[in-house]
């Protein structure tokens, strides 16, 4: 046997051995080197609390360091645009965040396309947002808020996180299915958009859980009620809004979604750790602590929670008229 048929017959048994090494096993290969998560918001945020958290767990999981780096602006675009255009080897994450279920029908000239152009990983939580009023307001039921309002249409102002922002559409959603006429008043952002309210310059606002629920157990806003099909565990005395208007909800979901085209065998990887940080009882202190539920399941469930978001927000923001800033 001469060297060439020796080096041949050595090769096609390294290749028959790697073949019949399991996926899941060849998959332990990634990540090998410092992956970054991408996340669309300034530092301090929700989003960008979300992403830190998730990234230390990962760091902790598969013994590489996830590196959380904030691109803000556009409502998430230039995050999203970033990650669509990066590898799509698994080292550069996107947080996909409400943001990115009302952008495609908010902006309709975006060089991607959401829903094609990132593919779903693994969701982390849904949040609740809170129907807040100011204590000056004489309600103190969601009923008597809608009664209160149509008895003199107009007076009561919304304040808004911004155009588009979940807590907006979630008052549209609102305004659309109750009939009423409130002036919606936009901030830059929900800390500018809570302060606000706790001046009395706006009397009413749907906004997350999170920002939510120091001023409401210090007095300074009154919670009516949480927009979530369920009541949260963070405020479980709040009953839910689609008890008085029938059929609503509205939530922030947060996940993990990465370049389309990224293999599979990766997406699984990031998937099975992520779906781990829910059966660890730290991390379920953590997530719990930003005042969301966690969100449990395969890419292909997340990704259907995204088509289904995506496709309910826009029509909120085609029947309200909303256009991007």
């Amino acid at each position: 046997m001469n060297h060439h048929r020796r080096a041949f017959l050595h090769l096609a048994g390294v290749a028959a051995a790697l073949v019949g090494i399991p996926q899941t096993a060849r998959a332990q290969a990634y990540p090998s080197r410092p992956v970054r998560l991408v996340v669309g918001f300034p530092a301090g945020g929700p989003n960008d609390t979300l992403g830190r958290i998730i990234a230390q767990w990962l760091t902790e999981r598969l013994g590489q360091p996830f590196v959380v780096e904030n691109q803000p602006g556009s409502s998430g675009n230039i995050a999203t645009a970033a990650v669509v255009r990066a590898p799509a080897d698994g080292y550069t994450l996107l947080l996909v965040g409400p943001a990115n279920a009302i952008s495609g029908s908010l902006y309709p000239n975006l060089e991607f396309n959401f829903l094609r152009d990132i593919a779903p990983v693994a969701g982390i939580t849904r949040e609740a947002l809170v129907m807040l009023v100011h204590p000056s307001v004489p309600a103190r039921t969601v009923s008597e808020f809608i009664a209160y309002a149509k008895a003199d249409p107009g007076r009561i102002k919304m304040a808004s996180t911004g155009n588009g922002s979940s807590p907006h559409v979630s008052g549209e959603l609102f305004k659309m299915m109750t009939g009423l006429d409130l002036a919606v008043v936009h901030y830059a952002g929900g800390g500018p958009a809570l302060k606000a309210m706790i001046d009395g310059q706006a009397q009413m606002m749907f906004e997350p859980m999170s920002a939510s629920i120091e001023p409401i157990k210090s007095g300074k806003l009154r919670a009516l009620a949480v927009t979530t099909a369920a009541r949260s565990a963070a405020l479980p005395d709040v009953p839910i809004l689609g008890d008085v208007v029938p059929g609503y909800e509205a939530s922030a979901v947060t996940g993990i979604g990465v370049p389309g085209s990224t293999p599979g065998d990766v997406i699984a990887t990031l998937n099975t750790a992520i779906n781990a940080a829910f059966a660890d009882a730290k991390m379920q202190v953590r997530l719990a602590d930003t005042g969301g539920s966690v969100l449990p399941g395969s890419p292909a469930d997340f990704g259907k929670l995204l088509a289904e978001e995506t496709e309910k927000w826009a029509k909120v923001v085609k029947a309200s008229g909303t256009k991007a800033n």
